[in-house]
């Protein structure tokens, strides 16, 4: 049975785009299997704009886990698994760069879940996750922190399972990776800068 893992990240973005928070919920499409959430160190100061997003200080952080100290947590919880995320690409590189740093390559196959609404979900004036959570009724316990943001995704893609063909969506899950747009080549992709402008 094919095992998802649900995955937000909070950064302290531009420049460093340093994971500073991080939730992963596991589910087989039918219930929680696991689950990891942590405050990141990272190891660079927190802007009072990303504090002012997210809640998230540099006081918070001051004694949180470096990413060496999770990344064999992440890595065991995430094996075999796949790499789902609201705007997948964007969640994704960042963890990708931070294991880079440690010299692993990190590599999972991805599902976007802003491209799977647009499919199964049209019509709606914005596929944000704030709005369409709240069209959906989903609601979310600390937006911009990220365990109310996976735990709204982790709703959200209940909903995109129940909406689509069991079959087609696991034959397409074996067969590719449903990121952001069918344009865009994925190995392209992964050598893009992960900087702001991109």
């Amino acid at each position: 049975m094919t095992v998802f893992s649900i995955i937000d990240v909070e950064t302290t973005g531009y420049p460093h785009n340093k994971i500073t928070d991080i939730s992963i919920y596991n589910t087989n499409s039918q219930k929680v299997v696991a689950e990891f959430h942590s405050l990141v160190n990272p190891d660079v100061a927190i802007s009072s704009s990303i504090t002012r997003l997210t809640g998230i200080t540099n006081e918070m952080v001051r004694d949180a886990p470096f990413f060496y100290e999770i990344a064999k947590q992440i890595v065991n919880l995430t094996r075999d698994n796949v790499f789902v995320a609201h705007n997948v690409n964007f969640d994704f590189n960042v963890i990708k760069n931070e294991f880079k740093n440690l010299g692993y390559t990190y590599h999972r196959k991805k599902m976007c879940t802003v491209k799977l609404s647009r499919k199964l979900l049209p019509g709606h004036k914005s596929y944000s996750l704030g709005k369409l959570c709240k069209d959906l009724s989903i609601p979310i316990y600390g937006r911009h922190r990220a365990k109310g943001d996976a735990l709204a995704t982790l709703q959200l893609f209940k909903i995109l399972i129940n909406k689509s063909d069991q079959g087609l969506f696991n034959q397409q899950i074996a067969n590719k990776q449903l990121t952001v747009s069918r344009y865009i080549s994925e190995s392209d992709l992964a050598q893009l800068s992960n900087k702001t402008g991109v």
